[in-house]
């Protein structure tokens, strides 16, 4: 296949159609993607690198994409260029000096405050001036806003852009606005955040960004569930003993104390992040892969939550976290948490759900480990060398392994604990994962909101953590000590083993190498 027809081919699946009316219209005219907090290091390590994969691709062809960076900060179109140039890097580009300084050449920069007029009409105008280069026909081009910035500023930005930049609709364009989380604090200021960014767009034009719903084995987990013929039957009360979402970093707050300290563990990972992994490990099988439907079944997983209980509750923070000079002195801010869900339904009465977040621990990882009841009427007498389990690592060594009993090779019947073993790198050789960003920014542009947060999810969402969040708050809940480099506070093995857990002893999976 020539480059000629990959580009074609790459164009057409970034192309989409919109309803208008009851006719279908293609989507024609030009897409400029306006980044908003452009000089802020979410935009220049995160945002542009992903649009750059997307370029390399061909999924943001030249010839249609113009790309504005937007900021407080006084600066020209090449001084953007070269804060941001460091962080291209691309595995999937032929040529990756050329590459970077063709897709740099797509990015205007434009200056302005974010609660006044004069800057977003004059973004209006250079965004206006693009499309009028482009020849396409008024109310046929796209925007998308990508919105990184903290939540503070979402209203007076959202309000900016809905006076002076909407791009007119009656002709298949569209604006759509993608907002980062932390989502609020609590349900009160998340609710009244929707509200003020509710009166102005509508929920079809709002994509709530979690990134941890872009990695790849999250995508996964619809189709492990839900085209495996052997997982069906299994994925109940009956046959899973209880479920782990973990999350955990081998480094601590630095260069980010005063910022960590606003939200703590529990809102920057927990409420949003892990408890969307939850939604996909514990939701029914939904009536279609229509967004909509997908995130029915989500919601109804939020909504099925009982309330958390303070003795399933275990809150640790790292020592030497508050010589942090941007942390208060007495800070009740946790850096690790376990917190056992119950899911009040049919499916899952009685598993405990248990997510587990922490900063400065032992090792980094994210995975999700599912375990299985103890053999029944066990033969083999190998209770104590652990139970079934089905892993699924997201981060890092992308893999999915299962657990089991396996005879030891030789003369004698004994039985040792191994794996079978999909381990992505090893697998998939020569294929590169998409960063989580790229994937999402790819489906905004499409219009696909399946990988996003719905308002009503989010509510939902708030309302399960909310009142533990008040009570941490409040100082009613206190963190333990814990010592840097350790599994965190001993406390929360102890949990884990009262909500049934049973941790494997002398067995430990080793990623394969190739």
């Amino acid at each position: 296949m020539g480059s000629g027809e990959w580009c074609l081919q790459k164009r057409d699946s970034f192309k989409s159609e919109t309803l208008v009316g009851n006719e279908t219209v293609p989507e024609i005219g030009c897409l400029s993607i306006i980044v908003l907090g452009a000089s802020g290091d979410l935009a220049k390590k995160k945002t542009f690198p992903a649009l750059f994969h997307l370029y390399c691709q061909g999924f943001l062809p030249p010839n249609e994409v113009h790309i504005f960076g937007y900021a407080r900060t006084k600066i020209s179109d090449d001084e953007l260029r070269n804060r941001i140039s460091g962080y291209l890097v691309s595995e999937r580009s032929a040529s990756p000096s050329k590459d970077v300084s063709k897709f740099l050449q797509l990015i205007k920069y434009v200056s302005g405050s974010y609660d006044a007029a004069e800057g977003f009409q004059t973004l209006d105008k250079e965004i206006s001036k693009h499309e009028t280069s482009k020849n396409s026909l008024e109310g046929s081009s796209r925007r998308l806003f990508y919105l990184a910035l903290p939540p503070s500023v979402y209203p007076s930005v959202c309000r900016m852009i809905r006076r002076y930049c909407m791009n007119k609709s009656n002709l298949g364009g569209w604006t759509r606005i993608v907002v980062e989380k932390p989502f609020g604090r609590d349900l009160g200021s998340a609710e009244e955040l929707s509200s003020q960014i509710g009166k102005l767009f509508d929920e079809p034009q709002i994509y709530r960004i979690d990134h941890y719903l872009g990695k790849e084995l999250v995508q996964n987990l619809l189709v492990l569930r839900f085209a495996n013929r052997f997982f069906l039957p299994l994925w109940n009360r009956d046959n899973i003993d209880n479920v782990q979402i973990v999350f955990r970093e081998d480094f601590g707050t630095e260069g980010r104390g005063g910022y960590f300290d606003e939200y703590g563990i529990i809102r920057d990972i927990i409420q949003n992040h892990l408890l969307q992994v939850l939604c996909l490990v514990a939701m029914e099988k939904p009536v279609s892969l229509k967004p909509e439907h997908i995130r029915d079944e989500k919601v109804k997983v939020l909504q099925s939550v009982l309330p958390i209980k303070d003795e399933e509750v275990v809150l640790g923070q790292y020592e030497g976290y508050r010589d942090d000079p941007t942390v208060p002195d007495h800070s009740n801010t946790p850096t690790f948490a376990t917190v056992i869900l119950r899911i009040h339904n049919e499916r899952w009465e009685g598993v405990p759900f248990i997510l587990k977040a922490g900063k400065a621990l032992n090792s980094r990882k994210a995975e999700i480990r599912v375990q299985f009841k103890d053999v029944p009427g066990d033969i083999f007498k190998c209770k104590k060398q652990g139970r079934n389990e089905f892993v699924i690592r997201l981060q890092p060594s992308e893999a999915m392994y299962m657990k089991l009993m396996v005879k030891q090779p030789g003369l004698e019947m004994s039985t040792v604990q191994s794996e079978l073993d999909l381990s992505y790198r090893q697998r998939y050789q020569g294929v590169t994962i998409p960063e989580a960003y790229e994937r999402l920014i790819l489906d905004t542009i499409r219009g696909d909101q399946q990988h996003f947060v719905r308002r009503d999810e989010l509510k939902a969402a708030w309302e399960i953590f909310t009142p533990l969040l008040h009570r941490i708050d409040n100082g009613e809940m206190n963190p333990i000590p814990y010592q840097a480099g350790s599994r965190g506070p001993a406390e929360a093995d102890e949990l884990l083993e009262k909500a049934g857990y049973v941790q494997t002893h002398g067995y430990i999976w080793i990623p394969p190498t190739l």
